[in-house]
């Protein structure tokens, strides 16, 4: 287990801090995953969603740390990257 930060109230208390050996601070416990966009977006979309079902996407992604039109592209690809359910494989085979 590593120590906790302090709680640092002045940029000269910052400073100090960060001049010591902060090996005892750091771990993977201090570390979250981040997912970084490195390909540009070149569309844009425009929906008509309930209030209720955008309020659940901005609650969602506020409690996950991000934007919610983040949040929202990355449910699309999410969706889109995951294996077809069997019958839409049995209905693509079909129409080949």
């Amino acid at each position: 287990m590593s120590k906790k930060f302090p709680v640092l109230k002045t940029d000269e208390e910052a400073e100090a801090f960060l001049e010591q050996d902060l090996t005892d601070y750091i771990s993977a416990e201090n570390f979250a995953p981040y997912r970084y966009e490195f390909r540009p977006k070149e569309k844009s979309v425009n929906l008509r969603i309930s209030e209720g079902l955008l309020d659940a996407v901005r609650s969602r992604a506020q409690t996950e740390g991000i934007p919610y039109q983040r949040y929202i592209r990355q449910a699309l690809e999410n969706a889109v990257n995951r294996p077809a359910p069997k019958a839409e494989r049995k209905r693509r085979q079909a129409s080949r």
